[in-house]
């Protein structure tokens, strides 16, 4: 099942997008990329930052799929390479090997906002959007002040804001995730695996096992925790960003979205639970904790 989400531009993002940092990060990506669009993953999320944009570029030469059938995202380093935005994102073109991006997006507010830039950031990726480098514009670990700062003068809404989104971060972000449906803005969330990976055993884990279990019989199929999690996500109408080197783990990921729905209390269940700890593994900086 090819889900899309709709973006408030017009264009079709693919629900699910295979990451190049976390496991990837600062290494070679050619065959992780190669082998996650074989698989049937179209969707690839890079930046500046991973440090690995010439291979996530390799991975996607070597695939044989047409360019035009994939949705490519980078982003903007925390502190940009270039004097202007536009020459970091045709480094980063350069070394893709690609003309535009589907999607470029500011990493993080930190040193924009350090620097009073923010607003001066989000023009220049307005023109960098007229010009075609990148089809879509967005931004990424954005809290509502964030969001409100370039919302100010904005001409163009950001199309995204991906964050870490999880049930054991869901206390916190449930106010931009609803501030952002407000404004039309898609949610991308990573790290959305956390609460197996990074924190196993906490209250969200028999929500998981008993919906897992459910969904198996329903299915015919064994449905993992972690297919679960996604399907959260996705009944949320959040895209989902994940990375393995495993073909079945990419596999059983793409299959997430045909599987039946949560149940309301299900999804409810979910959030109660998750609410019950705060639990945020990555830029925490960005968000003062």
């Amino acid at each position: 099942m090819s889900l899309t989400f709709k973006l408030n531009d017009g264009a079709q993002i693919p629900w699910l997008g295979f990451g190049t940092g976390t496991a990837l990060f600062n290494k070679d990506s050619t065959e992780a990329v190669k082998v996650a669009i074989q698989n049937g993953v179209t969707h690839l999320d890079g930046a500046q930052l991973y440090r690995n944009e010439e291979s996530l570029g390799q991975g996607i030469k070597d695939s044989g799929v047409p360019r035009e059938k994939l949705f490519v995202t980078t982003k903007l380093a925390e502190t940009p390479s270039a004097p202007t935005i536009k020459a970091t994102l045709k480094e980063s073109l350069k070394k893709l090997g690609l003309d535009y991006v589907d999607l470029f997006l500011i990493h993080s507010p930190v040193v924009a906002l350090r620097e009073g830039k923010l607003k001066q950031w989000w023009k220049e990726m307005e023109e960098i959007k007229k010009e075609g480098l990148a089809k879509s514009i967005g931004v990424s670990n954005f809290t509502v002040e964030h969001l409100q700062i370039i919302l100010e003068d904005a001409t163009v809404v950001p199309a995204v804001n991906q964050i870490e989104l999880h049930p054991y971060v869901w206390g916190v972000n449930s106010k931009v995730y609803s501030f952002c449906k407000d404004k039309g803005i898609v949610i991308e969330s990573y790290g959305g695996l956390s609460p197996i990976v990074r924190a196993p055993g906490g209250p969200v884990d028999p929500v998981l096992a008993s919906a897992a279990e459910r969904l198996s019989k329903e299915s015919g199929t064994t449905v993992s925790p972690g297919q679960v999690l996604s399907k959260w996500l996705i009944q949320k109408d959040v895209v989902v960003v994940t990375t393995s080197s495993k073909v079945s783990r990419i596999k059983e990921a793409l299959l997430t979205a045909s599987l039946p729905d949560l149940t309301v209390d299900e999804i409810s269940a979910i959030e109660t639970e998750g609410s019950k700890v705060h639990k945020r593994f990555f830029m925490k900086h960005a968000f003062n904790e």
